[in-house]
């Protein structure tokens, strides 16, 4: 491992919700002093920021890899060249593989197929329920102790309330997080827009955002029967907020997150059916998404996350009730989120308190800070390079993305895992 030194750094702190130019000394792989002003003379590596930012790599909870069964839309090595580029050092990856990652052997595959091909931190979630059927909950011990971090259904709801409570009675047992879709699963079911007056004038199907609170209000109540730890994947609506407080208030294990694409696109993008803009849950109003921001800006949602899922070309270029949900984020994740702070609503540290550090608080794990001890993953980047996104120079295999085309602003220069240099902007 390489000592480095970064001078000149515009050094962004989401622990101490601070920015300031300054340095930073990392020996090892992990980060050893840090401070303001010019940094002190060492035999080190010295690498001059030039005043860009330098910030904890993002830990991006939810990203789907298609392995095993759908290899052609993303591999490990593609997701974690994207992921490189886009200045996620870790990413959390969903189990809704084909077949799901629902036993201990399963686990492993993708666990050494991620070791091989990936230069970024990669922690697998495993299935709560067999096959995400929400019929029979996995062996969550075995899986826990193969590695996985959190378990979950991704968008299956369980909607036997029976099977979700031993879940989450079992899950406690182990000290095992749950991550759960609210929904309430037959009004939410065929939907592929949120519920007024644009879904009824393009004769879309649609769901009212009652819906996610519906799920919302139920999963609490389980939460309060079983004292688990919960994570929400996604709050995009404004009427689940007031539940989600309540719940904090009532001081259950509770945690939310909520997409970049809820926070930056609303339903009028969908306009003439372009199914790169369709994601589920279907995005929201405006006021909705308005609602989102606050919300990270308060704390009350803690985290951020690309939701990234690959779709092929097949499985997009269909009428817009057809088409498959999702989008690929990995690479625009940072850039999509710095046109909240362009926009002068959210701080670059309340942006990496959602991306980096209270992904990481949930998951344990030390990263997500600017302090000393933590690892070194770091991303460097220019928040104010203007550019048009091309989707065809995304990294992923798939580039079902909804930026193509849009003016962006902000890119990475370089990603540091463990103090090693895994990407650098041509």
């Amino acid at each position: 491992m390489s000592n480095i030194t970064f001078t000149n750094a515009r050094l962004i702190d989401p622990e101490q919700g601070t920015e300031s130019i300054g340095w930073l000394q990392v020996s090892d792989g992990r980060i050893v002093d840090l401070g303001a002003g010019d940094a002190p003379a060492s035999g080190a590596e010295a690498i001059d920021c030039g005043g860009q930012c330098l910030a904890p790599g993002i830990v991006d909870i939810g990203v789907k890899v298609c392995e095993p069964g759908e290899r052609h839309k993303e591999s490990y090595k593609s997701a974690g060249l994207a992921a490189a580029a886009g200045g996620v050092t870790t990413i959390v990856t969903r189990p809704d593989t084909t077949p799901a990652i629902d036993t201990p052997e399963s686990l492993e595959f993708v666990t050494r197929r991620a070791q091989a091909d990936t230069p970024v931190n990669v922690l697998p979630m495993a299935a709560l329920t067999k096959g995400r059927e929400g019929r029979e909950m996995t062996e969550i011990g075995f899986l826990q102790d193969a590695g996985a971090v959190a378990f979950t259904d991704c968008d299956h709801v369980v909607a036997n309330t029976k099977v979700f409570s031993r879940a989450l009675t079992y899950a406690r047992a182990c000290g095992a997080l749950v991550i759960a879709h609210p929904q309430e699963p037959i009004l939410s079911n065929g939907a592929a827009a949120t519920s007024g007056k644009f879904a009824v004038l393009r004769g879309l199907p649609a769901v009212s955002p009652m819906a996610e609170r519906m799920g919302l209000d139920r999963d609490i109540a389980l939460l309060e029967m079983t004292g688990a730890a919960y994570h929400a994947d996604q709050i995009t609506t404004a009427r689940a907020l007031p539940a989600l407080e309540r719940a904090k208030r009532n001081g259950l294990d509770i945690t939310a997150g909520t997409s970049i694409h809820h926070l930056t696109l609303n339903e009028l993008d969908v306009a003439d059916y372009r199914t790169f803009f369709k994601v589920k849950p279907p995005l929201r109003s405006e006021d909705d998404r308005q609602a989102g921001i606050e919300a990270v800006r308060t704390g009350l949602i803690d985290t951020i996350s690309s939701m990234h899922t690959p779709q092929d070309e097949e499985s997009k270029r269909l009428p817009f009730e057809e088409a498959a949900s999702g989008a690929v984020a990995l690479e625009t994740l940072l850039p999509a989120a710095l046109r909240l702070y362009h926009a002068g609503q959210l701080d670059l540290p309340t942006l990496f308190r959602a991306m980096s550090l209270n992904p990481a608080n949930r998951l344990g794990l030390n990263s997500g800070r600017l302090s000393e001890g933590a690892p070194a993953d770091l991303v460097l980047f220019d928040p104010d390079v203007p550019f048009v996104l091309d989707r065809f120079s995304l990294k992923s295999k798939s580039q079902n993305t909804p930026f193509d085309g849009q003016r962006m602003q902000g890119k990475v220069t370089a990603t540091f895992v463990a103090g090693q240099e895994v990407y650098r902007r041509p």
